[in-house]
């Protein structure tokens, strides 16, 4: 685990523009009451935790042998794996920068933190239960509404918070991220299916859980 923080570490440093500010990485043994009111920022770091499974939201360099044949998306069941960190972006054209806190309701993006690729979703059926496939598609300078999520807390808070039940809603199929124990036999052999269903299901609630969560920009 420290090995992986770490890296991780690293790669904020060389890669976001952090403006000589601090960021708060949250492992998976992090439990204290501080820890859990932790804003999630553009620009943070995270993994996505399904709520029911406790498997991480993940993606690797292996494409569907169906469907669109874009990066798999799955869930993954160990704590300590580097496939499983993501990005919070904004959409593009708006003024959300870094540091900037997430409300209910805004549609944001989410980047894969290894193959740079976006959590991706369209027509294409999922592998296993046939609903709306989640891939990962695009680049850097490559990204569509395809990659657009609209984030929904449950509950009454207003803003993203670290260990606060949320669902992720995509905008171009109406299809909430879910999750399930039906899990891949051979590439992806004890890994969950991931998919969109655009029912709300006990099985489609997240949680932000390990990370590193840049702190809030001041307003100027």
């Amino acid at each position: 685990m420290a090995l992986a923080f770490l890296g991780l570490s690293i790669f904020l440093f060389l890669n976001l523009d952090l403006d000589g500010t601090s960021f708060s990485p949250v492992s998976a043994s992090s439990s204290s009451a501080s820890d859990s009111a932790l804003e999630i920022t553009y620009g943070s770091v995270i993994k996505l935790m399904h709520e029911r499974t406790k498997y991480r939201l993940h993606s690797h360099d292996v494409p569907y042998g169906s469907g669109s044949g874009q990066q798999s998306v799955t869930g993954f069941p160990n704590v300590d794996d580097a496939n499983s960190y993501w990005i919070v972006r904004p959409q593009p054209g708006t003024n959300a920068k870094q540091g900037d806190t997430i409300k209910s309701g805004t549609i944001i993006r989410l980047q894969h933190m290894k193959t740079r690729k976006w959590l991706h979703s369209h027509l294409h059926a999922s592998p296993i239960s046939g609903n709306l496939e989640i891939s990962c598609f695009g680049g850097e300078n490559e990204s569509d509404t395809g990659d657009y999520w609209r984030l929904m807390i449950e509950g009454s808070g207003k803003t993203w918070k670290q260990d606060q039940r949320i669902r992720l809603q995509h905008v171009d199929t109406q299809g909430y991220l879910h999750s399930h124990d039906k899990k891949y036999q051979r590439i992806a052999g004890g890994q969950q299916e991931v998919c969109g269903v655009r029912e709300k299901r006990a099985d489609n609630v997240w949680l932000a859980a390990e990370g590193a969560y840049l702190p809030i920009t001041a307003s100027k």
